[in-house]
């Protein structure tokens, strides 16, 4: 009985031990097949597609850093020489550019005029020993179409100064500007006039803007240098015009726009920029897009002009 017992007691030991061990290579089994499947599924584990972009590098890895000088040469875009402005230099201040005599053809107004640079493209007249025996003041004005004494003037023209009544003494000095407008040898002629305001008592002769004497100004005004030189490089297709005139170089002088001309290849015709040609044309006037050119209008390509 007691060997029996035993043997039940060791029996039920060893089944014990062997279910143990059955449990624990259970256990050991289910935790390796856990980490094979981690392994296998992790997004780390996985090679990268060949479709997909490239990690970022870690900008801390020095030899990944970006080099600014390179950087620099590949965005780097060229940069436009900017052109230069165009300019004119000044008559200098002083110079005389035209000067005369003048007599009315009764001998009744006498006086001596000088046009002079001021130095800034402007000019002014100088009159000097004006005297008078007429009975009404006398004023003078340049214009450019002549007219004839006993003719009334309807236009003041420029630099339009009074010179005053009737003198006693020595002759009498005055200056007059005429201000801002450019070069003056469009003025061909100076005016003496009556500016008398009232027609009572005074000889129709003498009569309100009754011109008194009639002069031919003779203008010398020295060449003004400047950076703009165009040259006539000839026809092309959207500036076919015709140069219409030339200076004493030969140089164009000014240019008769053909239908379908642009401002672009009109200024490249002659070689010189677009401001260029507009500052040689203060009042350019264009249309549409492409700066059309109005035809039969007329350029000025001559700087001294100005």
């Amino acid at each position: 009985m007691k060997i029996r017992g035993l043997t039940a007691a060791g029996i039920a030991i060893a089944l014990a031990a062997a279910l143990g061990g059955c449990s624990l290579l259970k256990g050991s089994s289910s935790q390796a097949a856990d980490h094979s499947f981690t392994t296998s599924d992790s997004p780390t584990a996985e090679a990268p597609s060949p479709d997909s972009p490239s990690p970022a590098a870690d900008p801390a890895t020095p030899s990944e850093a970006p080099n600014p000088a390179e950087s620099h040469l590949a965005t780097a875009e060229p940069v436009a020489t900017p052109e230069p402005q165009p300019t004119l230099t000044a008559v200098p201040a002083g110079t005389v550019v035209a000067q005369g005599d003048v007599a009315s053809p009764k001998g009744s107004i006498h006086f001596h005029y000088q046009a002079v640079a001021n130095g800034d493209n402007t000019y002014s007249l100088r009159y000097s020993g004006f005297t008078s025996t007429v009975p009404v003041p006398v004023s003078v004005t340049l214009i450019d179409i002549p007219p004839r004494v006993g003719d009334g003037l309807t236009w003041h023209g420029v630099g339009d100064h009074r010179l005053g009544g009737p003198t006693t003494g020595a002759g009498t000095s005055a200056t007059a500007s005429l201000g801002s407008i450019g070069q003056p040898a469009y003025l061909t002629t100076l005016v003496t006039y009556s500016s008398t305001t009232s027609t009572d008592g005074v000889p129709v002769e003498l009569g309100p803007n009754k011109v008194l004497a009639v002069n031919t100004v003779r203008w010398s005004i020295p060449v003004r240098q400047s950076n703009v030189h165009p040259v006539d490089h000839g026809t092309r297709s959207f500036a076919a015009g015709t140069v219409t005139a030339k200076t004493a170089t030969g140089a164009p002088r000014s240019y008769l726009v053909a239908d379908g001309d642009i401002t672009s290849v009109v200024a490249q015709r002659f070689g010189i920029s677009v401001t260029d040609l507009i500052w040689l044309n203060k009042n350019l006037q264009v249309f549409g897009d492409q700066q059309y050119l109005y035809s039969g209008t007329t350029l000025n390509l001559d700087p001294d002009l100005l």
